[in-house]
């Protein structure tokens, strides 16, 4: 069955919320973020989960919460957190979109937007930049290697890209 969802990856801090959200205001299709629902369901912030619980608690809910898109979820954008990706049952749930941009042009989309301090807040990885490259660099392989799709959104304006990222899709 197509599930018509298109499911947006990319490191951290790379537009994919914020991407999602456009997408809803140009083609009327619901947007849901992976991390909104487990932060919805846990009643705690991903960092606090982290904190208390661990990683792999928190990659346990990324896989309950991949099973229940892949369920329950059509014709939708799905933002995701960076590591969720590596859940198995992603091409399940729908097109795969690699939202692709350097490190450098992560890091200036962050710091140039208004509420750049709140954006770095809700990162904690992105405290040690060099941790935070060392990731980058071995997620990015990783992310091609998923992906059905590769739209490389640095530097670009958000019609730009909606109109790629739509035109790869259909």
């Amino acid at each position: 069955m197509n599930k018509n969802n298109i499911i947006l990856i990319g490191f951290m801090g790379v537009g994919k919320g914020t991407i999602a959200r456009a997408l809803f205001k140009s083609s009327g299709r619901f947007s849901i973020d992976t991390d909104d629902l487990i932060e919805s369901i846990t009643k705690k912030k991903i960092k606090t989960i982290f904190k208390d619980e661990g990683e792999p608690y928190f990659r346990e809910l990324e896989k309950q919460c991949a099973l229940w898109l892949e369920k329950s979820i059509t014709n939708t954008v799905i933002s995701t957190g960076g590591g969720f990706y590596r859940q198995e049952n992603i091409k399940n749930i729908g097109k795969v979109v690699y939202l692709k941009s350097s490190f450098e042009g992560i890091l200036k989309r962050i710091n140039d937007a208004p509420n750049a301090k709140q954006k770095l807040d809700k990162r904690p990885l992105l405290k040690n930049l060099d941790e935070a490259k060392k990731l980058y660099e071995t997620r990015i392989k990783e992310y091609e290697k998923i992906s059905d799709v590769i739209v490389n959104v640095e530097a670009r304006d958000m019609e730009d890209i909606l109109k790629e990222l739509i035109s790869k899709c259909e």
